[in-house]
């Protein structure tokens, strides 16, 4: 099984990592510092609770074109950049390579769709806390590393139990969804509360949860973003909100969000593709979204933090 990993970062690098390092044949897509150093080092993974990992030699490249056909790719680019994943994979696409996003979100499977083909697809989600801690290291926070995956009509095809079985052997917890659609919902529902708060507060989880306001902000967005999924024919529990607390509070305390990430280090944010899609298709549904509202003007000014 030949797989190439399009966008190697916390969750790509990490979880092709995995698979690299019980010898699956994992092609790391990077650039920049990081793909320099993978070049030169290896890729390195630092996790406390699980174990360390140094691939090397590492294969990364940053030309597509030069890797050949492969049997999966698994697009872990951010939001804004999956168009452009999107055409730079086509010279990987054999006629029975599957295409898996585990992106953030839940617009990007349809994006990819149309430059690819729907039928190549599989859906997909992934729950971990990592981040790229320096050029060519991965940085794991806690036990978390899950990936669920499924086939549009929730079908248990060879290609989904494969790929499944693949990452299993690597030790990620892997599973098959019989409803892929409710489970990046779920996914969604949770990232954008994360996210929101983490960001807008410029702290963990830990503090958050543990503040009375703004555990209520969080729930409220939750809440919201629920009422959302449903109005789009999501089949989300009326005490979805109340479930996303309580895994919360399984959390490591100093687990974050990669929009965290990308607002302390300057860098651009997914803030359109989550809040920002909260309060858009609110307004579409005739939803009302005041937290997530709130959030995304916030952010969008500049006026995350406590005041």
């Amino acid at each position: 099984m030949r797989i190439a990993m399009m966008g190697s970062g916390g969750l790509g690098g990490y979880f092709g990592g995995r698979m690299a390092q019980v010898g699956a044949d994992v092609t790391f897509i990077a650039r920049g510092a990081h793909l320099a150093a993978i070049r030169k080092k290896g890729l390195r993974i630092k996790s406390k609770e699980i174990g360390d990992a140094h691939i090397h030699p590492a294969q990364a490249t940053d030309l597509p074109t030069s890797i050949g056909k492969v049997d999966y790719v698994i697009v872990a680019v951010k939001l804004w950049d999956t168009a452009d994943a999107g055409r730079a994979i086509l010279p990987l696409l054999g006629p029975n390579t599957t295409v898996l996003s585990l992106q953030n979100g839940v617009e990007c499977d349809e994006e990819l769709a149309s430059i690819v083909g729907a039928d190549r697809l599989i859906g997909g989600v992934a729950f971990i806390a990592s981040s790229i801690s320096a050029p060519g290291v991965i940085n794991h926070i806690g036990t978390l590393q899950r990936v669920v995956i499924g086939e549009p009509e929730g079908d248990q095809t060879s290609r989904i139990t494969a790929l499944r079985d693949e990452l299993t052997v690597a030790g990620i917890a892997a599973e098959i969804s019989p409803n892929i659609q409710r489970t990046i919902w779920e996914k969604f529902v949770f990232l954008v509360g994360l996210s929101a708060t983490t960001s807008l507060r410029r702290t963990t989880i830990g503090p958050i949860r543990n503040n009375k306001k703004d555990r209520a902000l969080l729930r409220q967005i939750f809440t919201e973003s629920s009422a959302v999924g449903r109005s789009k024919g999501v089949n989300l529990p009326e005490k979805f909100a109340d479930n996303c607390l309580d895994f919360v509070d399984n959390l490591p305390a100093e687990m974050t969000s990669s929009m965290h990430h990308d607002l302390e280090a300057g860098r651009q944010m997914e803030l359109e593709w989550l809040s920002g899609a909260v309060v858009r298709f609110g307004r579409e549904l005739g939803v009302k979204t005041p937290a997530n509202q709130q959030v995304y003007n916030a952010l969008m000014e500049g006026e995350g933090g406590r005041n």
